[in-house]
């Protein structure tokens, strides 16, 4: 498709253009009036390129720019009149049978077909010329879409960041706080996630599969360090293909809201999050009890996570959230071939 119009190019200037000519009786004019024919096909070959390049992208452009194409069209068919002027030859009026003169009795058939010519590079490079200049336009559009859908992602993966080092900071500070032993541990699993996120994450558009399950893994980890024996989370990953890429810290915000909402340090609760994959699909799936602990922002790591994912995968992936019997459940599934 992107070479589509060359292709037009050729098979005018080879078939078309060389086909129209032969229609008229160009072999006879070549051989009395050979300067001239070789002028009028070489102009008929630059007005079909002048058409392609400069007039049809003038009419796209600005109000001056359209004023400009104009001006080129009317200066063509100056030039196309200058030739069908030159006086070649004059031959006898022709007359019908009833002994009337024909309605153009000064048209001579040279002249004709100088205007019959014109008038087909004329349609034909228009044609072409608004295809051509169409794709671009939808090239262009296509171009600005992705950069905003980009800026957006950046957008909303500079969100998630802060986000979620101000949540596993603040875990931190309670395990010091208290004296806790898992204190140290903590900090380093922090450490090492810290060096992925800033080291990893913010500079490239994807990672593998198995670089996003060993963060949700530490993650997990971390964030089991700091609970009581009320609390059992069960974590399952089973990838097949570990070379698949995903956008990074996609799934971690799911794995963060079961931590921030489904914690409780007097009932008993259960976490569980699966990541498989298996033939280019993921699937994605947690489950936890929902404690009344309601936050100002809350959402707002789902939220950006449910954007980036329209954005990244607009037509290959579904999320589902359900909200029932105090029960908070994810999954999703995402065709990563696609």
């Amino acid at each position: 498709m992107k070479n589509l119009p060359k292709y037009i190019d050729i098979a005018f200037c080879l078939l078309v253009l060389p086909a129209m000519l032969f229609m008229f009786p160009v072999e006879r004019w070549y051989h009395n009036f050979q300067t001239y024919m070789v002028s009028m096909v070489a102009w008929l070959y630059c007005l079909y390129f002048i058409n392609r390049t400069l007039t049809v992208p003038c009419l796209f452009k600005s109000k001056k720019m359209r004023l400009a194409g104009i001006g080129i069209i009317v200066a063509s068919l100056f030039v196309t009149y200058c030739f069908s002027a030159i006086s070649l030859f004059n031959p006898p009026p022709h007359k019908f049978h009833d002994g009337y003169t024909r309605l153009l009795p000064m048209v001579k058939p040279y002249q004709q077909a100088v205007w019959s010519l014109f008038m087909i590079v004329e349609a034909f490079s228009f044609a072409v010329g608004l295809f051509t200049q169409t794709e671009v336009q939808r090239t262009r559009r296509r171009e600005v879409e992705a950069q905003r859908d980009r800026a957006e992602i950046d957008l909303y993966r500079a969100q998630i960041k802060p986000h979620f080092m101000f949540n596993t900071l603040n875990s931190l500070y309670g395990l010091f706080l208290t004296g806790n032993a898992n204190a140290l541990p903590s900090l380093e699993k922090f450490i090492s996630m810290m060096r992925y996120i800033h080291t990893t994450a913010s500079h490239t558009e994807s990672v593998s599969l198995s670089e996003e399950a060993d963060y949700i893994q530490q993650y997990v980890e971390l964030q089991s360090l700091r609970l009581n024996d009320k609390t059992k989370v069960a974590l399952n990953i089973d990838i097949a293909d570990k070379s698949l890429r995903v956008p990074p810290m996609l799934l971690v915000t799911f794995v963060e809201n079961c931590f921030k909402h489904g914690v409780s340090p007097v009932e008993e609760s259960t976490i569980t999050i699966s990541l498989t994959e298996r033939d280019g699909v993921l699937e994605f799936r947690t489950c936890n009890r929902m404690f009344p602990n309601r936050r100002v922002g809350e959402h707002l790591g789902i939220e950006n996570c449910r954007k980036r994912l329209n954005l990244s995968y607009p037509d290959s992936h579904r999320l589902t959230i359900s909200d029932a019997d105090r029960l908070f459940g994810v999954e999703l599934i995402i065709n990563l071939t696609k």
